[in-house]
């Protein structure tokens, strides 16, 4: 990786943070970091081990629990929130990452998680395909 590719590849990452609600594609987001789509695909793969889509995905879901916690909105409330536009590929993803649906983890009770500090639930509870990698290879 070149010496500033890595600066650009940031930018491009704080701007899905920011901005995960928003449509965000590889095209926007390479002219985000000044790259071409499938340098900037290759080169973010490579810095944070998963592809930008998958990263923006783990992002909306990391806020859909915080919004499906509160459990003041409903799935598809939650779904549109965050920026999916189809609430079977959102259930899907969020099934996927979570280990259960959207509606249950909504109806399970999150009071433990209430006396916790919000830094410390994100980061216990942030979805990883990392996790799933190792679990997989477990069994």
């Amino acid at each position: 990786m070149k010496p500033g590719e890595l600066k650009h590849l940031r930018r491009a990452r704080d701007l899905i943070d920011r901005e995960y609600a928003r449509p965000l594609d590889v095209p926007a987001l390479a002219r985000a970091a000044f790259m071409s789509p499938a340098h900037f695909s290759r080169q973010f793969r490579a810095a944070y081990g998963e592809t930008p889509y998958s990263y923006l995905m783990t992002r909306r879901i990391e806020r859909a629990k915080a919004l499906l916690r509160r459990g003041d909105l409903s799935v598809t409330d939650v779904c549109m929130a965050v920026g999916c536009t189809s609430l079977g590929s959102f259930s899907t993803r969020f099934t996927e990452l979570v280990g259960e649906s959207p509606s249950a983890y909504r109806a399970r009770g999150h009071a433990e998680s209430a006396i916790v500090p919000g830094c410390w639930t994100k980061h216990v509870s942030r979805p990883s395909r990392n996790r799933e990698a190792q679990v997989s290879s477990a069994l």
